[in-house]
């Protein structure tokens, strides 16, 4: 059984995200920072990591910076619902930073799983 871990803040979001992949038969485990996530990596590794870019005390692209230093064979999938029409794209930094996959938020619950069985 493949594991996944979705990183976060919002319960709810991370609530049906948790469930809906739970449903599909995958183990998830979830973390509402990037602090969490990496206290849950250290203890077991996951599959694919889905992550937040916009979340308190340590967000996205710093956690997809540390995973890729700690963990470099990882599979991340970022998933951001902000946009600004001046600035970076986040969704592009995070994948110029080794997120294999990206989703803008709002999304599809069954998109979500599509991508992670296509990562896998």
């Amino acid at each position: 059984m493949s594991r996944i871990l979705i990183i976060e803040d919002n319960e709810d979001v991370r609530g049906m995200l948790v469930l809906k992949l739970e449903l599909e038969g995958f183990e998830v485990a979830a973390a509402r920072d990037g602090v969490g996530a990496l206290s849950l990596l250290e203890r077991q590794p996951a599959d694919v990591i889905v992550t937040d870019l916009f979340m308190p005390d340590k967000d996205g692209i710093e956690t997809i910076e540390e995973v890729r230093r700690k963990y470099p064979l990882a599979k991340i999938v970022a998933m951001s619902g902000w946009q600004s029409s001046q600035g970076p794209n986040y969704l592009d930094v995070a994948r110029e930073l080794g997120a294999v996959r990206t989703l803008r938020k709002p999304f599809d619950p069954d998109e979500l799983v599509k991508v992670v069985r296509e990562v896998l």
